[in-house]
């Protein structure tokens, strides 16, 4: 079957694209502003096309713990959450870090701490790129700014967790989930076969076969030099990520003097400053990371030389900023503005803002 157009949410696009791109199983449970993804998988009813598994967990940690279990078996398994169910989820994903296991994790986030808000944020950017359970681990982070890149950015997280074993996060937010737009599906993929796992998973955990003895995965090595030399091949793994996997976007950047640098529903705001700064005649341009980690340390420290300051634009109290900064490196000013609680920043007070701490 053909792709098709048609208007939805993003949370809807979500769950479209995880059926088209052949998904084996999806585990959540419901939590405002995501819960449109599991229902709509459930109105979808995948089993009785794809077939497709759709289970509503009898918790957030239940569910993080099915897709451990599918993606042990070289399944596409996935879940997502908002921001306090992440948080329980994080044993899981640590686990899963440390077992190899490729997965994807949708993170439609709320604001916080604790129970917050239903309204949108993105204060887990820590969390997700730092590593929010224990261990020295990483996740590949995707971050989109449309219902369209919500419904690319599923097949491409599979792609890079299957290529990579390590879990995806897409890391979005409560606007980009909510808000409906025209999108273009994805054309609809079969789904493996059981030998096809086989071939393209050897690690999988499908019981033993003529040639090899059952596989067993575990994150847990007793031994402190064997799990020294687990990490040190984890290391080596997200060096390679970092060196092949950086995926951003510039704006009006050739000319800058001012860089904005902003991700997801924060940066779609600043597009629409970096017109009513150039009406000024400020010379705007706009960085959006695609991938927050793999980070675009690289391009942002070229730019620490051919511009004057850059202003990170976040929905939380200043994250993101700090990789920017380091990034920079002192060569120029880098400072923050953002809005906290669920308020979503405007065009105007983000110019403003950009004159103050830059003092134009």
């Amino acid at each position: 079957m053909s792709e098709e157009i048609a208007l939805m949410k993003g949370n809807e696009a979500i769950a479209h694209a995880a059926i088209r791109y052949g998904v084996d199983g999806y585990f959540g449970y419901p939590i405002t502003p995501q819960s449109e993804i599991i229902e709509t998988l459930m109105e979808e009813a995948p089993w009785k096309t794809t077939g497709m598994v759709v289970l509503q967990a009898e918790s957030e940690v239940s569910a993080i713990n099915m897709v451990y279990a599918g993606a042990a078996c070289g399944k596409y398994a996935m879940t997502s959450s908002s921001s306090p169910g992440i948080s329980l989820k994080q044993e899981g994903i640590s686990y899963m870090a440390g077992a190899e296991l490729p997965a994807l994790i949708v993170n439609v986030q709320r604001g916080g701490p604790g129970l917050g808000t239903i309204q949108p944020s993105q204060a887990d950017y820590f969390q997700t790129v730092k590593g929010g359970g224990h261990g020295d681990y990483k996740l590949i982070t995707l971050a989109p700014n449309s219902v369209q890149e919500m419904a690319d950015f599923v097949g491409l997280a599979f792609d890079l967790a299957f290529k990579y074993r390590n879990p995806s996060m897409i890391l979005t937010d409560g606007v980009i989930g909510q808000m409906m737009e025209k999108v273009k599906l994805p054309a609809w993929r079969q789904r493996r076969t059981e030998q096809e796992i086989r071939e393209q998973c050897p690690w999988a955990t499908l019981g033993k076969t003529a040639d090899r003895k059952p596989n067993i995965i575990t994150s847990l090595e007793l031994d402190s030099a064997a799990m020294e030399k687990n990490n040190e091949r984890f290391q080596a793994k997200y060096r390679e990520v970092e060196a092949t996997e950086v995926r951003y976007e510039e704006v009006k950047c050739d000319d800058a003097d001012y860089l904005l640098v902003a991700f997801g529903s924060a940066a779609r705001i600043c597009m629409k400053t970096i017109d009513l700064a150039r009406k000024e005649g400020i010379k705007v341009g706009l960085l959006r990371p695609i991938t927050l980690w793999p980070f675009p340390t690289k391009v942002l420290h070229s730019y620490g030389g051919k511009v004057k300051g850059m202003l990170t634009v976040e929905l939380n109290a200043g994250q993101m900023v700090e990789d920017v900064r380091l990034a920079v490196n002192g060569q120029i000013p880098v400072s923050h503005y953002g809005r906290l609680g669920g308020i979503v920043p405007t065009p105007d007070g983000v110019l403003a803002a950009l004159k103050e701490k830059m003092s134009i």
